[in-house]
């Protein structure tokens, strides 16, 4: 290796090892990471600010920060709430019913909405609901962690890593829905029907008192009804878009800052966006921004494209190969570190393969399930995870790490398994 490919490794090591060490917050030093790579680049010749800028996925970027934007409103309203306790409601309080409503609806919500977000929405409810009626959270609380990571794989808009597949291998929202919806629902009914094995003991146990469940009235959740009705039209909108957005040549990223855009005009034109912008999580765009910045620098040293040459014989002789690899070897890493990192790395190589000849739509498809699925594997794995375990902090029955790997690291095998069969199915009837 050349001296500048060491050095930009090196860089992408070191920055890599604090994200997995979490000893310094990740946004902090993957901006620490991005601004060295430029002017150790800069001085040795192989990189600058231009090249930074370039860099970035500016798609990926405004998709994010339009669709923070309009779940910053909409968690205004109550209607997040609102749906938990109705859901909750219909099931009268059977623990096997509700597992199976909230569960859903976090994975449904998650395939329009950042899985974080839902998590952090549908968590407490959970919580206070398993209180009235005296039964215990865990199994509710991994369902939802766990099947919001499966659901989120299953649109354009529901993961991050998605999202920057989408933008790098051009496919739209459509796209998702035609070939990774379908794999995401077989996903969910495979985990929901090991729940119910696994937890069959937990969910056996018979609700002390469903009359306080009962007696809770949805509607009261609603903070603004007004709002929410003008959100709800916006939002609507928006899917809409996403369905046609390809015909209209239209970038995913524009139809959400569209949206966004539109929703603070009919709701909040006069007043300072300050407090909305607060909640999109500006530290995770940075953390976005920078990781680009990076993985451009390894591009530019040629690193990926030597990682490309490596992997491209066994491409070429068998593409279906090199795609179970890529979805098993993605899954493992994604449990043990942030999908995102790893995501990013992986795009530019796979995208070096589509340069030299070789068709990758089966291998982006990998990467996919890959990273969307493996992070259930381990609580750390995801961002939901790691929030669900903290939230069950308040409850008497914490998840533990024990926990997680006893019932998530099953599921994630099941998922992985209906991935792996999916893409062994893509390649031998060329639905790719």
């Amino acid at each position: 290796m050349e001296l500048t490919q060491i050095v930009s490794v090196v860089i992408f090591a070191v920055t890599f090892f604090f994200i997995l060490t979490e000893k310094i917050h990740r946004a902090v030093i993957a901006l620490a990471g991005a601004v060295t790579m430029v002017v150790v680049g800069t001085f040795m010749g192989f990189y600058n600010m231009d090249l930074a800028v370039e860099a970035v996925d500016y798609n990926t970027i405004g998709l994010l920060f339009g669709m923070m934007m309009l779940v910053a409103l909409l968690e205004q309203t109550g209607v997040f709430q609102f749906l938990g306790i109705y859901v909750a409601r219909k099931t009268k309080g059977n623990p096997w019913k509700l597992l199976l409503a909230l569960g859903l609806l976090t994975a449904f919500l998650s395939m329009v909405l950042d899985n974080v977000t839902t998590i952090i929405l549908i968590t407490p409810i959970t919580i206070v609901i398993s209180r009235l009626i005296g039964i215990s959270p865990l199994p509710l609380l991994l369902a939802e962690a766990i099947l919001s990571n499966v659901g989120g794989a299953g649109t354009l808009v529901g993961d991050p890593p998605n999202i920057m597949i989408g933008s790098a291998a051009g496919f739209g929202f459509n796209t998702f829905l035609l070939y990774s919806l379908p794999v995401a629902l077989a996903g969910l009914a495979a985990i929901l029907l090991l729940f119910k094995f696994v937890f069959k003991e937990q969910l056996a146990t018979e609700p002390k008192d469903v009359s306080r469940l009962m007696e809770m009235d949805p509607t009261e959740a609603i903070e603004d009804m007004k709002m929410l009705k003008q959100l709800l039209a916006v939002f609507g909108g928006v899917i809409a878009l996403f369905f046609v957005h390809s015909a209209l040549h239209l970038e995913p990223s524009v139809v959400a800052l569209m949206g966004a855009a539109i929703a603070l005009l009919v709701i909040r034109a006069k007043d300072d966006p300050h407090e909305i912008i607060i909640k999109t999580e500006l530290s995770v765009l940075l953390f976005f921004a920078s990781l680009f910045i990076i993985v451009g620098g390894l591009e530019h040293t040629e690193v990926l494209a030597k990682i490309g040459e490596f992997i491209t014989g066994t491409a070429e002789s068998n593409l279906l190969l090199t795609a179970i690899i890529i979805l098993w070897v993605s899954a493992i890493l994604s449990a043990i570190v942030d999908n995102i990192p790893f995501t990013v790395a992986m795009i530019p190589i796979i995208a070096f393969l589509a340069k030299d000849g070789i068709d990758v739509n089966l291998l982006w498809w990998a990467l996919v399930f890959g990273v969307g699925f493996g992070g259930n594997g381990t609580p750390i794995g995801s961002s939901a995870g790691v929030i669900v375990m903290s939230k069950s902090e308040e409850t008497d029955t914490p998840i533990t790490f024990k926990n997680w790997m006893q019932y998530g690291l099953p599921a994630t095998l099941v998922s992985l398994v209906v991935a792996t069969g999916a893409v062994t199915a893509m390649y031998y009837f060329n639905l790719v």
